[in-house]
């Protein structure tokens, strides 16, 4: 900055300076009021560095150390399980290839243009949630309050989910696995297999069985199961531990818990890709099916994917971008993390349908021999005849394509006896057409193909300590999205918040680790977090382009970027994203209404899933989990509307962090563009007794930069008081 600049700045700062200390000087001596006030003045003198044009007068709020760690937290964040267990299974079943047309689409309406917003308001305000959407507009405060509460829902079961996977890892470093094989029952006359694991299979078994010990149903509790309740409290003081020290101590571990991921997708996708069957899986995948491109079902399912994939709503976006600085360029960070996870998908995708082709081609190899004996014995006994079978088929070597052939003659020759043959088509793709997701993939289908590859321990302990950092890395900025607005309004010790938090979160959790645990998870991750999360990012988008105007906006994006962004963001926050977001809630809702409310249930003497209704009480629940997330919207605007609370006691005022110090600033002064949360109305707000003191700009003077919250302490009331003469001041 040139020294002219510099000589400017610093004439500027003492003639504010000197004014605030001759209106002191003249204050009244009864004043006790005005005493007490809560400006503090900074002398010039007493600082060492001069404030260039240009920079920000920086608060002592936590940063990033480098961008890369910003965008991996970022990544971390958005990248979770369901990139890996929820998008393949979509793919699948709405059009394969295809699928990727309105996922796009969606990602550019309503996925890119939300996060990029979430990411701007976290760096303007720098605050949490609550701060944020406090600043915006005080009657909309509850949506703060409403991210934490989901997140907390959220963070409840999805540790669970580490804890299982953690108990997988710990069971992976043994030859072979202790899910390759159905265990043997011994009594006093014979050995014989378990036959709740004959009935399903090995890797089934161990889930149900060994893992979960699961119960028959949601009100059979069975008692903790103690090997899960070890994993998830390792689970929840792994992420204490990485979260103790907020930014500073989980900052640093995203560089593992999200490059890691990707190191093991990759020679996933190297082995994948070199096993028997891995490009019969991804030919499936991809080949598309445009005629269900059509289907409203699957428009709303690519939506509500590309609307949970970015984790909007949650809190934690906006948590993780207001530890950045206020010029940094989050437009590009937007875009750049929505393209990531958007690959990071689809590289999941080719990894999961290349090992389940290996998996089908192997259960199809299964299912030509044992149907080639039958054949065999049909031959033998003389209930088919020899002339039927081509000479160059050998049974001994058969391949698919021998079999499919010898198995259309037999149909075609013995049309009405063939159903009594009992024998199989053996299909690759009917193995591949049955689609699994979720817990049921990761833990049933892929346990059971990596049991086939060599060295399969590696690949178990991989895989799973790959689950395990998705899991952490979603786990941080879902605690990030609770921890950072509390401690941001309320000033408690992030250290100490943390540990209660992780705390009260293990000891709820123990319900998760029931024997009935498993469908608890089932029911919070259906009822907890999706209608609350379309109806906090639906305000959210309101609150920006209505309540606080995305004019306005669209000039704090041009000062803070330093160019203006593109007029598609203006149309697409201010009609398009409201209208597409209203159109998947009452998709939602309707979806909601038209499913039974109820869960798979396995059934251990059939040893099979069957669908079950909640009980009363487990109707209540799931309806109390989305009142009670959703819940502070309505009390929070009514509370503000309505001035139900005095905030005059301070206990709500925003805090300026500046050199130091703590500044704070009084919560309740309407008129103060850089109050945090504003609390009454002009006509109630305390004055001071010795003649309306408030600090007024002078004609003529340079304007300074009064951002958000304070970037200057209280800087310059502005004020219009007609009846205060302007030589008074």
């Amino acid at each position: 900055m040139p020294k002219n600049s510099k000589v400017v700045k610093r004439e500027l700062d003492d003639e504010v300076i000197e004014s605030v200390k001759d209106l002191l000087s003249n204050e009244d001596s009864a004043d006790d009021a005005f005493k007490k006030s809560e400006l503090l003045v900074d002398d010039q003198e007493h600082k060492d560095v001069d404030v260039e044009e240009g920079s920000d007068v920086e608060d002592e709020r936590p940063a990033w150390n480098s961008k890369l760690q910003y965008i991996l937290a970022q990544v971390g964040f958005s990248v979770g399980l369901g990139n890996v267990w929820r998008f393949p299974y979509l793919c699948q079943k709405n059009g394969g290839g295809a699928y990727l047309v309105p996922y796009l689409i969606l990602l550019m309406i309503i996925g890119i243009p939300l996060f990029f917003l979430e990411l701007s308001v976290g760096q303007r305000i720098r605050r949490g949630s609550i701060g944020v959407w406090n600043y915006i507009s005080p009657t909309l405060g509850g949506i703060g309050f409403a991210s934490c509460v989901v997140c907390f829902f959220v963070a409840l079961y999805y540790n669970v989910i580490i804890g299982w996977s953690l108990f997988y890892f710990s069971q992976s470093f043994q030859h072979p696995l202790p899910w390759d094989q159905c265990p043997l029952v011994k009594n006093i006359s014979h050995t014989f297999v378990e036959p709740e694991c004959e009935k399903s299979s090995a890797t089934t078994y161990y889930w149900y069985r060994e893992a979960l010990n699961i119960s028959n149903s949601l009100s059979e509790s069975g008692g903790l199961n103690w090997k899960m309740t070890l994993c998830l409290l390792a689970a929840w003081i792994l992420v204490c531990l990485a979260m103790i020290k907020g930014i500073q101590s989980s900052g640093k571990i995203m560089y593992f818990s999200s490059l890691f991921p990707y190191v093991v997708l990759i020679c996933f996708l190297v082995r994948g890709l070199l096993l028997n069957g891995s490009m019969d899986g991804i030919r499936h995948m991809f080949t598309p099916k445009l005629e269900i491109m059509l289907e409203p079902k699957v428009w709303r399912e690519a939506a509500t994917q590309v609307f949970f994939a970015l984790g909007l709503g949650f809190g934690g976006v906006i948590a993780f971008s207001s530890y950045n600085k206020r010029d940094n360029n989050c437009h590009f960070d937007a875009v750049l993390v929505s393209f990531i996870n958007f690959f990071t998908s689809v590289l999941a995708t080719l990894v999961v349908f290349a090992v389940l082709g290996f998996k089908a081609n192997i259960i199809n190899e299964k299912c030509i021999t044992q149907n080639s004996e039958k054949i065999l014995n049909l031959l033998k006994i003389g209930n088919l005849s020899q002339d039927m079978i081509p000479h160059h088929i050998n049974f001994s070597s058969i391949t698919a394509d021998d079999y499919n052939l010898v198995y259309d003659i037999i149909q075609k020759v013995t049309e009405e006896e063939f159903p009594a043959l009992g024998l199989k088509s053996c299909q690759i793709e009917d193995e591949l057409n049955k689609a699994v997701q979720g817990t049921g993939l990761a833990f049933i289908a892929f346990t059971e193909a990596m049991t086939h590859f060599p060295a399969s321990p590696f690949w178990s302990v991989m895989f799973f300590l790959m689950l395990v950092n998705l899991g952490l890395g979603s786990m941080f900025g879902t605690i990030e999205g609770i921890i950072t607005p509390i401690v941001d309004t309320f000033k408690v010790r992030k250290e100490i918040l943390t540990v209660i938090c992780c705390l009260v979160a293990f000891l709820i959790g123990l319900i998760f680790v029931q024997r009935s645990g498993n469908y608890f998870v089932t029911m919070f991750d259906d009822y907890s977090a999706t209608l609350p999360l379309l109806i906090v990012v639906i305000l959210e988008n309101i609150a920006i382009s209505q309540v606080y105007g995305i004019d306005k906006f669209m000039e704090d994006l041009k000062d803070m970027l330093g160019f203006s962004p593109n007029q598609y963001y203006y149309y697409m926050w201010k009609y398009v994203s409201p209208v597409v977001l209203l159109f998947l809630l009452i998709a939602s809702i309707v979806q909601m209404g038209l499913s039974p409310p109820g869960y798979n249930a396995w059934i251990e003497e059939k040893a099979t899933e069957e669908f079950l209704s909640y009980p009363p009480w487990g109707m209540i629940v799931c309806i109390s989990l989305m009142i009670l997330a959703i819940l502070p919207v309505p009390i929070v605007f009514i509370v503000r509307r309505c001035n139900l609370i005095d905030d005059s006691s301070g206990s709500l005022a925003s805090v300026s962090y500046k050199r130091g110090r703590i500044i704070k600033e009084p919560a309740n002064l309407e008129g103060d563009d850089a109050s945090l949360i504003h609390g009454k109305i002009p006509s109630e707000l305390p004055s001071p007794n010795f003649g309306k003191n408030i600090y007024r700009k002078q004609t003529g003077s340079p304007t300074l930069d009064t951002a958000p919250n304070g970037r200057y302490g209280i800087g310059y009331l502005m004020a219009d008081m007609p009846d205060m003469p302007e030589s008074d001041l």
